[in-house]
């Protein structure tokens, strides 16, 4: 049965919110007339533009779902139970149209499959396992486990980035500002002298009358940059040849790769463990990769486990792939452990990943600090230099 989303007046003129499911539109406005109502706006759920949830909002939800079918209640009480607790309209709304579906006789996977800008294909196929199983309680609490851990090591890296961006925006923020008022005025004052200025000097000035003059074009040609960067990523064989080229960079391109490859393994143990088949498992864990050259290597490794090579023996025939990851998986396959070992792969994988960024930022923060004061003392030097000439010709 739809659901709706109103507006309406109680009995003392206050305005209330809220869903409510009924066969059509007027069918609704009829259920909140019978609840002393007065409806002002009445808007099928299902019409409204759904946002993605974040990474946090759909644990939470998930969460709660599990609480509540743990807890023995049907799946449809338990949507209903979410949609009446929920503060978030589109939040409600979106249960309240799962619900409607469900209480129709669809399975959950299925409902969630009309939603798939908020539910992913794997979380999907997890729902999926977890219903034909009967365990969908503990299957959703491993989802929710999983989308936790990966907002806490998206958190992690984000705020090891952020002082050195900050660093970064300062730094640049003094420069310019040296560079476009400072050394212009220290200009003006040596202008009228008949005497050659120092050679540092000179190239400051040069260097801050070109970004005075020229400086409006950074913006610009930043637009064309991203614009030209954006196109290239769009063919998919530039995007497959600069992502290869990316995993290839000393420090970022390492990083970049571990943080793909924990995300592999945490989706494929969930996958795994929740009994979804080991094909399907690996071509949905694949689609989660941000790197198209580790998607292209995962689904050339699929192509040999449907062949009936063993999953450790096919990542390994990938470059990329070789390492931890696949130690942990030929592990599981002899101990008949695979999900929890490849669990352990992710969270050996994500921990390193963190070291490495930890590492990266400790020394990255002193060399910006450096780098900044190398930069303002040359401004510095280039702005007294002249003024020492000056003294010691007065002398």
């Amino acid at each position: 049965m739809p659901s709706f989303h109103y507006q309406a007046l109680d009995t003392h003129g206050r305005r209330q919110r809220g869903h409510v499911t009924a066969e059509h539109a007027r069918a609704a406005r009829a259920q909140l007339r019978a609840q002393g109502l007065i409806p002002l706006q009445v808007t099928a759920a299902e019409s409204r533009q759904m946002r993605r949830w974040s990474t946090a909002q759909l644990a939470a939800w998930t969460r709660q779902l599990a609480a509540l079918v743990d807890s023995g209640l049907p799946l449809e009480r338990a949507l209903a139970e979410l949609e009446r607790e929920s503060d978030d309209l589109q939040q409600a709304a979106l249960t309240a149209a799962l619900r409607a579906e469900v209480n129709a006789g669809s399975s959950l996977a299925s409902a969630l499959q009309r939603h798939a800008h908020v539910f992913d294909a794997p979380y999907r196929a997890v729902v999926a396992a977890g219903e034909t199983s009967g365990r969908l309680g503990e299957v959703l609490q491993r989802l929710a486990d999983e989308r936790e851990a990966a907002e806490a090591l998206r958190h992690k890296v984000l705020s090891a980035a952020l002082y050195p961006a900050i660093v970064t925006v300062f730094a640049l923020t003094i420069v310019v500002f040296l560079m476009t008022y400072v050394v212009p005025q220290v200009a003006q004052a040596f202008a009228s002298g008949k005497r050659a200025l120092p050679t540092l000097t000179v190239l400051v000035l040069h260097a801050s009358q070109g970004l005075r003059s020229g400086g409006w074009l950074v913006l610009p040609l930043a637009a064309l940059a991203w614009g030209g960067w954006t196109l290239l990523r769009r063919r998919p064989s530039s995007r497959l040849a600069l992502d290869r080229a990316w995993l290839k960079l000393p420090l970022l391109g390492r990083l970049a790769r571990q943080l793909d490859l924990a995300r592999l393994a945490a989706t494929l143990a969930l996958l795994v463990q929740a009994g979804v088949p080991l094909l399907r498992a690996l071509a949905t864990a694949a689609d989660t990769l941000r790197n198209t050259a580790l998607q292209h290597d995962v689904r050339a490794a699929l192509a040999l486990v449907r062949e009936g090579a063993p999953l450790a023996a096919a990542l390994a025939t990938r470059p990329a792939l070789a390492g931890l990851l696949v130690t942990f998986a030929r592990l599981g396959e002899h101990t008949g452990q695979l999900g929890p070992m490849l669990q352990r792969a992710a969270q050996q994988l994500a921990d390193d990943a963190q070291r490495r960024i930890l590492r990266l930022t400790t020394w990255l923060e002193p060399l910006l600090i450096i780098a900044l004061g190398a930069i303002v003392l040359l401004i510095v030097l280039a702005v007294m230099l002249p003024i020492i000439q000056l003294n010691q010709l007065v002398r």
